[in-house]
């Protein structure tokens, strides 16, 4: 069993609610857009630390993070990647890697949408956590937490700020 953190989009923002929202995670998963190595470091000596860049990250984010990170979890085949799409109009290069890799996790961001389903054609969770900073047009900011236990994917929350 792993209680894993799920956010993107902090655009070198750091909410300090997201330490306590955190705190019981064993692992924390930034979909890209991070902001700053400083911010990725900051969280990385907090808690486990995977991530992945996003289009606004500079060479240095870009240098110690990769543009997708695959690996397995509790028996799931994870696809952590910051533009992804949306089920049914995943970009081509998530298709390839759903097909090649047996995906069944697929976590994503770049939206600023909270959006959390069940892809049956894909046989895949799709997760998107929305955005964890200021910047952006999103109004409230997002992140979510849950537990991956075996085939099992519960106790989802959602940590909600309004931005400011």
């Amino acid at each position: 069993m792993k209680r894993i953190g799920i956010l993107s989009d902090t655009h070198s923002f750091w909410d300090e609610g997201l330490f306590d929202f955190f705190a019981s995670c064993d692992e924390i998963w930034h979909a890209g857009d991070i902001g700053s190595i400083e911010l990725a470091d900051r969280i990385a000596t907090f808690k486990p630390f995977r991530a992945v860049y996003g289009n606004i990250d500079d060479i240095r984010v870009r240098r110690t993070y990769p543009e997708y990170q695959n690996f397995s979890i509790e028996g799931h085949n994870v696809l952590l990647i910051h533009i992804a799409g949306a089920p049914g109009k995943y970009i081509s290069k998530v298709k390839e890697l759903i097909k090649e890799k047996g995906i069944t996790l697929l976590v994503c961001g770049h939206s600023h949408i909270l959006r959390v389903k069940y892809d049956k054609s894909n046989n895949l969770m799709y997760i998107n956590p929305g955005a964890a900073g200021n910047s952006g047009f999103h109004h409230v900011k997002t992140a979510l937490r849950l537990v991956i236990d075996g085939n099992n994917i519960s106790n989802l929350e959602v940590w909600e700020k309004k931005r400011g």
